[in-house]
């Protein structure tokens, strides 16, 4: 497995006029963008290619990556949903197992590393997860032996008998393709990746790996602020 698909159309409206000019991903840790650093911890874990959709402010990020070939770009015209972003890259993954991540979430090489190693035969879907004391702010990620058994996008605060709450990182076989051009509109009025997700859960082949180092989603300004003394 060599190639990553990640997701950096978005605006970040919870950045406020952090990204009046630029989109989230391309924001500043220590003088450099997200994306760099996301993309060197991937290489660093032995990713070579990346499929990186673009949106809001793509020319941003195309400019900044110019001349690097190992970056492949896809304009998302519509944002409609995370499911509809991920299926723009399924020429560019052309059947091959791939990482999956948002450009706004880091987390360390060796979680990437391990995450790859975990995609074994049997297994649709390594979903990172880490462990928090309730998962109510995002999806509560239940599992047994290892193998998810369900997920709940954020359940009431002090419902949840689980802690492991989603990273938003996975590991896919390009089977995932399949689902996600089922996907079903969702509540929201969007498309979104946690239904394909589900759908692979219900057919027992998605398995978790608890992150051991770092992770940050990085989302309002003060989880930038945060990040700055992590990189």
């Amino acid at each position: 497995m060599h190639k990553v698909v990640i997701l950096a159309a978005g605006r970040g409206t919870r950045m406020k006029s952090l990204t009046d000019d630029l989109p989230k991903p391309m924001l500043p840790l220590k003088g450099r963008p997200i994306l760099d650093y996301l993309t060197d911890r991937l290489r660093g874990a032995g990713f070579t290619e990346f499929g990186v959709v673009i949106g809001y402010r793509a020319a941003v990020v195309e400019e900044h990556f110019a001349g690097r070939p190992e970056i492949h770009f896809v304009r998302q015209e519509v944002i409609d949903g995370t499911a509809r972003a991920a299926l723009l890259c399924r020429e560019f993954v052309g059947g091959e197992d791939f990482l999956f991540t948002f450009g706004d979430i880091l987390t360390e090489t060796a979680d990437y590393a391990a995450m790859r190693a975990k995609l074994k035969p049997g297994v649709d879907a390594v979903a990172a997860v880490r462990y928090v004391p309730d998962p109510w702010q995002g999806a509560a990620v239940y599992e047994q032996d290892g193998v998810v058994t369900r997920i709940i996008e954020k359940p009431p605060q002090g419902t949840s008998t689980t802690h492991w709450n989603s990273a938003g990182v996975y590991c896919f076989r390009a089977a995932v393709f399949d689902e996600l051009a089922k996907v079903p509109k969702s509540p929201r009025g969007e498309y979104e990746l946690t239904s394909a997700v589900e759908a692979l859960v219900a057919q027992g082949r998605v398995v978790i790996h608890a992150l051991e180092g770092i992770w940050r989603d990085i989302g309002r300004p003060e989880d930038l602020e945060a990040a700055q003394n992590e990189v």
